[in-house]
């Protein structure tokens, strides 16, 4: 097992190195204490990654935390959710020419040595956006009785939405080749994301895939979809999805 991971490190060092600029996306609110180990472990995977971190107008040290520990940071004047400080890193990576884009949480719930899964799929031109999902490992994710319920109701939805098996509508550990990130940088949803994201990718004809990944305990903070508030936060989705049925998108990029 180690050393397939390590062949498979040094297959996406060698694409890196001859094909492509990442981008790492790090969006961030109040994460003073797990953002810094989050830019570190990024920086020891491989020092090459370029990883911007969007302060999405933190009231802790958040900003001066990550600079310190090498990123570039984004400061929003204040709080726009988690899909404005994605779309704002999206844009920071168009406009600077990266070719591929990677959301990291701020939290340390990703395992960057977990990055290979994401960006050999996208690197080898087998998907336009590639997501890690929890559910499709040997160790299989521990969450609420409510989370999971709320996750298996949303992914059935975004399944029959999209007309392929999604098991994990809501990670945030993703990466998109230059067309995705073109699309999301002008059209990208801004409440509760993830799931809506994977329906307009669908919508645009964008070639979404999910790989097994592995995920860790949150280093700091709490999550914002937690106990009875994992049901309302699938119905909000739910809601944000149906609407989405029914309104125009920006003209197919690509």
């Amino acid at each position: 097992m180690a050393e397939s991971a390590t062949a498979l490190r040094q297959e996406l060092r060698e694409q890196l190195v001859t094909q492509s600029r990442v981008l790492v996306i790090v969006p961030a609110f109040n994460e003073a204490r797990s953002v810094g180990g989050v830019v570190a472990e990024l920086r020891a995977f491989d020092p090459d990654l370029a990883v911007v971190v969007v302060d999405d107008g933190s009231t802790d040290d958040t900003a001066a935390v990550a600079a310190a520990a090498g990123a570039t940071v984004l400061r929003l004047p204040y709080n726009l959710g988690i899909g404005g400080a994605v779309q704002t890193g999206q844009q920071y990576g168009r406009d600077e020419g990266f070719d591929i884009a990677v959301q990291v949480d701020g939290d340390g719930q990703h395992d960057p040595r977990e990055l290979p899964k994401l960006l050999v799929p996208v690197l080898a031109g087998d998907a336009d956006m590639a997501v890690g999902t929890r559910f499709g490992g040997e160790d299989g994710y521990r969450s609420s009785l409510l989370r999971r319920i709320g996750i298996a109701v949303l992914a059935r939805v975004v399944s029959m939405l999209v007309r392929q098996r999604v098991t994990d509508p809501t990670s945030g550990f993703r990466a998109v080749n230059r067309r995705a990130l073109e699309l999301f940088a002008g059209d990208y949803p801004h409440d509760y994301p993830e799931a809506e994201a994977t329906v307009i990718a669908h919508r645009h004809r964008l070639r979404v895939l999910e790989v097994p990944v592995r995920m860790r305990p949150r280093a700091g903070g709490t999550s914002s979809i937690g106990g009875i508030y994992s049901l309302v936060y699938m119905g909000k989705v739910l809601v944000a999805l149906f609407v989405g049925l029914f309104r125009s998108y920006p003209k197919e990029v690509g």
